[in-house]
């Protein structure tokens, strides 16, 4: 019996070439090797499965190639690339950062920089896992890692760069890995299964390339897995799908169908369906915003790209999105996303999910009540002008008046969609009433006096603008700011003294809170002043008085010159007599 190899070191890439959706990061490392600008110092940073240890292999494996091509490949033949592949290179040293973090590890590795390589230009240092360096480790690392020998370069990889010291960052060229796209996953494992002799859906591998996440890795053990459960070497997509436990997309096509046609019954038979399948509701929940997401992203031609589906899929998508409006996808995408939120707190999961799933059943009733209800709206302002020339007209008599108000009420009014709201009895009231406001009246009787008392009072006589008038219109306006049930730290405010400098009222305040006080109402104030003076350069300039503190006297000396400032003769008395001040 052979022994197994996995996919993931089996097809493991050799070259530049063969690795799989990183370009950017290929093309840039073989141009370094072809000009000679190689750094002393590389970090390979992403997420996990991407290639970042691979690339640094095959990167210490060809700056060392004795036969290096013109395309900046390692032959492959040569002694160096030989001994690379049977693991027996002296020059290309691995260190796991995750076992060997401390101190003491790392003065070892500098211990072996001091030496120069027996063949070969350069001596590689691969460290993984470079995050999981202790400070200490970071710290010793540092000089070693600015100025290496020439001879020397370092290799660091890591998925979790915001964990590196920026004193480390700043001494690296920095190479970001992307997450691989999910078609360049498939067509990796579709060559793999050529190779291999294994029979593929397309779905089947586009499916596993979904699952990865972006990670080759991972999808190169998703396919061994689902080989060894397929039988006569055949990939198929129910296969995968029942082997990674995934919920077939075909299901949220056919809830979004019955959401759509308000039907709650189908909804809820197909969600017990799915979760006597053995399905977690909240995975559910995630997958329908998602595809609520999916179906939103395909009514603009221009954003169909962004779906990593496959292309059977994406014509479903298309179909549906052109049968769902907006306004239904956007709100069931805030019902279903509330869900999500409340998932983990909710007791009973299962009727969590019901009462969303008819929540968004109900949806299409709810758009359409609001649509007829934005018509009705409209057809109500179409009557209203109409109304209002009937009563707009100025009577020239009392006689007139008489004829025309009873003409008003005989005449007949076109009938709107919607039944016109009667008119609500004025608020208006006297002078008299609105200054002596009923202390038996309700708060919204009050606020309401407080909005009209205003107008009343900026309506005054127009006078000169000085001092003692200003004094008088800034009394009247706290007057009316304490009828409105103002704070405490406004009425404060207001009784503060100021002055009148041109057109700037400057006062000065004792804190912050009266500060905030004055710039609250400054609005209002301004605007009761400047129509009290008939004036628009009037300002106000509040600021906050530096508070001085009087520190009394506290050390003998201290109160001796407070004595003696008021009775001179105690220095007299105190040179005479020979005295000294009680320390």
């Amino acid at each position: 019996m052979d022994h197994f190899v996995v996919s993931a070191r089996k097809y493991r890439p050799v070259t530049f070439d063969s690795v799989v959706g990183q370009s950017h990061i290929t093309t840039t490392l073989k141009n370094a090797i072809r000009t000679n600008h190689l750094a002393q110092a590389f970090l390979f940073c992403g997420p996990r499965g991407v290639g970042k240890t691979t690339c640094a292999r095959i990167l210490a494996k060809t700056i060392n190639c004795q036969d290096l091509g013109d395309d900046a490949e390692a032959c492959g033949t040569c002694e160096s690339c030989v001994s690379f592949q049977n693991n027996a290179s002296f020059n290309i040293h691995e260190l796991d950062a995750a076992s060997n973090n401390s101190v003491e590890d790392i003065r070892n590795l500098i211990d072996q920089v001091r030496y120069p390589p027996q063949t070969g230009k350069y001596k590689i240092y691969i460290i993984d896992e470079v995050h999981m360096l202790s400070q200490a480790a970071f710290n010793a690392f540092l000089k070693t890692l600015e100025e290496p020998p020439s001879y020397a370069i370092f290799i660091l990889a890591t998925t979790e760069k915001h964990k590196i010291l920026p004193t480390i960052l700043s001494r690296c060229q920095i190479f970001d890995f992307n997450r691989i796209l999910p078609k360049d996953i498939a067509y990796h494992l579709a060559d793999i299964a050529a190779k291999e002799g294994i029979e593929t859906e397309k779905e089947a591998l586009e499916l596993i390339g979904q699952k990865a996440d972006g990670g080759l890795r991972d999808a190169l053990s998703m396919f061994d897995l689902n080989v060894t459960f397929s039988t006569n070497n055949k990939l198929t997509y129910e296969a995968v799908l029942e082997n990674l436990h995934i919920l077939d997309y075909d299901y949220y096509f056919k809830i979004t169908d019955a959401l759509t046609a308000g039907s709650v019954a189908k909804a809820l038979v197909l969600f017990d369906e799915i979760l006597r399948k053995g399905f977690d509701g909240h995975l559910f929940v995630v997958g329908l915003l998602e595809h609520f997401r999916n179906l939103l992203v395909c009514k603009d031609p221009a954003t169909v790209t962004l779906l990593q589906v496959s292309e059977s899929a994406e014509r479903k998508y298309v179909e549906q999105s052109r049968n769902a409006d907006m306004s239904f996808l956007l709100s069931a995408l805030s019902v279903a996303s509330l869900c999500d939120i409340h998932y983990k707190a909710a007791k009973n999961h299962r009727l969590h999910v019901e009462l969303c799933l008819m929540k968004l059943a109900n949806l299409t009733n709810l758009l359409q009540l609001n649509s007829l209800a934005a018509v009705d709206e409209t057809a109500k302002k179409k009557v209203e002008p109409e109304q209002s020339q009937l009563i707009s007209s100025e009577p020239k008599s009392p006689e007139y008046q008489k004829s025309a108000s009873v003409a008003a009420t005989q005449t007949v009014l076109p009938q709107p969609a919607v039944a016109i709201p009667t008119a609500r009895p004025s608020r208006l009231r006297s002078t008299t009433e609105l200054l002596t406001p009923n202390l038996n009246d309700s708060k919204e009787e009050k606020s309401v006096s407080a909005q009209e008392i205003k107008p009343a009072l900026v309506q005054g006589k127009v006078v000169e603008l000085n001092f003692e008038n200003l004094q008088s219109a800034w009394t009247e306006f706290a007057e009316n700011r304490r009828i409105q049930k103002n704070s405490t730290t406004e009425e404060i405010a207001l009784r503060r003294s100021f002055s009148l400098v041109d057109h700037s009222i400057e006062i000065a305040l004792d804190n912050d809170h009266q500060l905030e006080a004055i710039q609250g109402m400054r609005y209002d104030l301004l605007s009761f002043l400047k129509a009290r003076f008939n004036t628009t350069k009037l300002d106000i300039n509040p600021r906050v008085a530096p508070q001085e503190v009087q520190r009394l006297p506290y050390t003998p000396v201290e109160k001796f010159n407070f004595l003696a400032e008021k009775n001179p003769q105690l220095i007299e008395l105190k040179q005479v007599l020979g005295l000294d001040v009680d320390f």
